[in-house]
């Protein structure tokens, strides 16, 4: 027990080797479990657009996808430029997207970016992760995200599930997502850079859950290091 009476996070007795995390990112990749599509990758789809990909990044966080997707369509229809963002009221845009999480401060990034947008980057998204970093409303998860989904540019986005799964496995021993990353830029290969994030997530989403992991569902069960896994 802490010192603070919180439990101590387990931690695996071992860390896992790149060459088993190879096997086991392989084996997500070909199980037939329901991938989780982001509504950010819908969007690229449909539009094209890196803006509405940061739009639709700054609306998902701590937010439903159903809910994101459906104030990201009020949005788009009343506003989809930087020049037109710009324009509007953060009341309007407020009106626009709410339920989501945060609503009034994420309406206030979203009007401050599109300005910045417009007056430092020539009405264009920058497609470097520093100046991504600059826009109000935009950490690592988001930028990384634009970069990947926005731009098809290299970048490591990680998710909760990301960061916790990869610590339960040992493969990185950090506290916050933003730590994560930076030990993952430095080891992990960079062919599974782009495609770590959404096969975790899905895992997390589907089996390596942060509460009840299914672990008897697990085709890695009998190999991963995580001492609190569930029979």
């Amino acid at each position: 027990m802490a010192e603070n009476g919180k439990k101590k996070p387990l931690r695996p007795s071992k860390s896992l080797t790149q060459r088993q995390l190879d096997r086991f990112l392989t084996v997500i990749a070909e199980w037939k479990i329901t991938a989780v599509e982001p509504v950010v990758g819908r969007v690229m789809l449909e539009t094209a657009d890196p803006f509405a990909v940061l739009i639709a990044t700054i609306l998902s966080l701590r937010t439903r996808d159903s809910v994101t997707d459906l104030a990201f369509t009020r949005l788009w229809k009343i506003a989809s430029t930087p020049e037109d963002l710009a324009r509007l009221s953060a009341e309007k845009i407020e009106e626009a997207i709410r339920p989501v999480g945060f609503f009034r401060n994420k309406a206030r990034s979203i009007k401050e970016t599109s300005r910045i947008i417009m007056e430092r980057h020539g009405g264009k998204v920058p497609d470097e992760i520093e100046p991504l970093l600059d826009l109000p409303g935009v950490g690592r998860k988001t930028a990384n995200l634009v970069l990947t989904e926005g731009f098809n540019k290299m970048g490591i986005c990680v998710d909760t599930h990301v960061h916790r799964i990869l610590n339960w496995w040992g493969y990185v021993r950090t506290r916050q997502p933003d730590e994560t990353e930076q030990v993952l830029r430095r080891k992990l290969p960079k062919k599974w850079w782009i495609p770590v994030n959404a096969l975790l997530v899905t895992f997390g989403q589907n089996v390596c859950g942060p509460v009840a992991p299914k672990c008897g569902q697990c085709p890695l069960a009998r190999e991963c290091p995580y001492p609190g896994k569930r029979a």
